[in-house]
């Protein structure tokens, strides 16, 4: 069941699952979801497992764009990276990072995988929103 509280315009998911506690999702009064993983966290199959559950839950069988804020995340595992191959509720997904090693990971992810719906990775924010609305 997700749980929300409104805070300055954007629905806020909380955390009901120990895997949880290395993400939040937030959702905009826009339709925007944000996804953020914590910095230095190491992603297993089971925390994208959560974290696509969760996005599909907070949806509630609409999509929606999604922006992945993936800066200064550990690692991703093989198994974590195949997860998001499944089609979820994102329309489309913009992941956003700032470091070499987040290109990379991110870079890595879109070569070897196809991902479910457009993807794109982004260094600036609003350059990611502003492809996220473009193609709203």
């Amino acid at each position: 069941m997700v749980r929300r509280r409104a805070r300055g315009g954007h629905v806020v998911v909380d955390p009901v699952a120990a895997s949880e506690a290395k993400l939040s999702i937030e959702m905009s009064d826009a339709g925007l979801l944000h996804l953020r993983w914590l910095p230095g966290v190491h992603v297993q199959v089971e925390d994208a497992r959560a974290a696509m559950a969760k996005v599909n839950e907070v949806c509630q069988q609409e999509e929606h764009p999604m922006l992945v804020d993936m800066a200064a995340v550990g690692s991703v595992s093989r198994e974590a990276r195949a997860v998001w191959s499944i089609p979820c509720s994102a329309s489309r997904i913009a992941l956003l990072g700032e470091s070499p090693v987040d290109r990379v990971l991110a870079n890595f992810f879109l070569g070897v995988h196809v991902p479910p719906c457009p993807t794109r990775f982004f260094t600036s924010r609003s350059e990611a929103l502003d492809w996220l609305s473009a193609r709203a």
